[in-house]
Formats: structure tokens, sequence, C-alpha cells
């Protein structure tokens, strides 16, 4: 079985990213796994396709191997986008869950139900020595609450309604939430990808 470097650290997301590549005889091992230095990469880009491709390329030029990698985030419609790329860091450099959630509310202050729609955005790229790149992106609309529900997940889950929902992505178990998440979405994107490949 081929050896896929993962540019993350995260083995939850590793797991959920190797159930899908494994069919195509892909295990993927995480960057710390594979001996590589744990120097974290710039995430200057101003999409999440900028920074998957960013994240994939300085690991597989460091490796030789095939990467992977997935940059992801939520977008407000009423803030034109935003938190966006700079989700994970919202409420500035040293800022938490706790403090990036907190500035959402203030900035959403007032804002109607029906104006309230956002949309969490998962970027994956996978990168192949060989020159291949394979892009998928998945998208989970819903809305931003008025006040925080679940203790579940993290980042801005306890905020989250996906569309069709009655629980938050903090309410939900790991299971519901991936069957509908948008690194799910993008996962399903990108095995429709490795399956024409493989014609």
């Amino acid at each position: 079985m081929e050896t896929i470097i993962a540019a993350s650290h995260n083995r939850h997301k590793i797991t959920e990213i190797e159930a899908i590549t494994a069919l195509f005889g892909y295990r993927v091992i995480s960057r710390d796994e594979a001996g590589l230095p744990r120097d974290e990469v710039e995430e200057d880009g101003s999409t999440f396709e900028e920074n998957s491709y960013k994240k994939a390329r300085v690991i597989m030029d460091m490796c030789g191997k095939p990467t992977i990698a997935d940059d992801s985030g939520l977008m407000v419609d009423f803030l034109d986008g935003a938190p966006g790329v700079i989700s994970a860091r919202f409420a500035g450099e040293e800022c938490d869950d706790a403090k990036n959630n907190a500035k959402l509310l203030a900035l959403m202050d007032g804002v109607p139900a029906e104006e309230r729609t956002a949309k969490f955005v998962s970027v994956i790229t996978l990168l192949f020595p060989d020159g291949r790149k394979l892009t998928a992106r998945g998208e989970c609309p819903g809305h931003i609450l008025t006040e925080q529900r679940g203790t579940g997940g993290f980042g801005y889950d306890p905020l989250f309604l996906p569309d069709g929902a009655e629980l938050t992505f903090a309410q939900m178990g790991p299971e519901e939430k991936n069957r509908i998440s948008h690194r799910a979405r993008a996962l399903a994107e990108l095995r429709r990808q490795l399956e024409e490949m493989g014609e």
C-alpha cells in the first residue's frame, strides 16, 4: 500500500481522510510519523484553495512523497465571507475558540435570523511527485445562532446549525457530523476524483 503524508498533525482528521484513500490503496500518515520538522506552514493565501495547496506543496517538497492537506473555515454572508481563511485566528493571533466565538456573536448582535446564513468550507489538495494534483471542495450551508449550543466539536461548532438539522455541530455525535460536514463532502468529491484517476 502506498503512503501519503498528511500536512496535518490532527489524528482524527487523518483517520477521516484515510477512510477514503484506503479504498484506492493509499495509507495516510502524519508529518510527525514521517519524521518531518514540526514547523508550521504559513497560511498566507487569500483562499482555502491557495492555503491547502501551499501546505501540501511544502510537505511534498520536504519528503518527495504524495501529500495531502486540507484548509477549512467558516464563511458568514452578513460579514462578506468572514472569518474565511482566518477562521482559526479571527480574534487575533493569540485567540482561542472561545474568543473567536465571542467576536462572531458580537459582530452578529441584532442581525435577524434570515440574514444569519453561513457555510463551512473544506478544501482538500492531494499532490503527487509526478505532477498530478487533485483539489476537492466541500461546503455545508447553515445559520449562525444567537447563542452557543452543545459542548462537542471545536471551533464555531456550537454556533453553527446546518440547514435541515435540529442540532448544532457541537450537539451532534462525530458519526452524525461526519455524514454531513464540509470535510465529509470534500472527501466524497476526492473519492470521485480518485475513482476517475484510476480508470
